[in-house]
């Protein structure tokens, strides 16, 4: 699910679409962080949970560098304000910043899954 919304964030962007992008964008950082906790047998009903479990479990114990939290947390910040400020105004850099940041973090949870699925937790 997470290839899906990072596919539908590229498409979005190609057709100037930059805020439902930017939503695209951080839902694959998203789901590719729960396929994590899906491993760990947690869930959280808010996003929140999920991304504070994820640091607190993988960010600060080292497993992943730390800008994919600062990743993870800006992509919330930012898709809260395109969905439900007003007037939020993103422009074409934006959005190709979002991109560019989950494509690179969902490559970094694509390479760590094959490990962890094969190791006895």
């Amino acid at each position: 699910m997470a290839k899906e919304r990072l596919d539908s964030a590229h498409i979005l962007l190609e057709h100037h679409n930059f805020k439902d992008s930017i939503g695209r964008s951080y839902y694959a950082m998203f789901t590719a962080v729960r396929a994590i906790l899906a491993l760990d047998g947690v869930d959280f009903k808010k996003h929140a949970g999920v991304i504070s479990y994820f640091q607190k479990e993988y960010i600060k114990t080292g497993v992943f560098e730390v800008r994919y939290s600062k990743y993870l947390s800006q992509a919330f910040q930012i898709r809260n304000n395109t969905d439900y400020a007003d007037f939020f105004i993103v422009s074409k850099e934006d959005a190709d910043e979002q991109y560019a940041r989950a494509k690179d973090f969902y490559e970094m949870i694509k390479n760590y899954l094959p490990g962890r699925v094969n190791r006895k937790v």
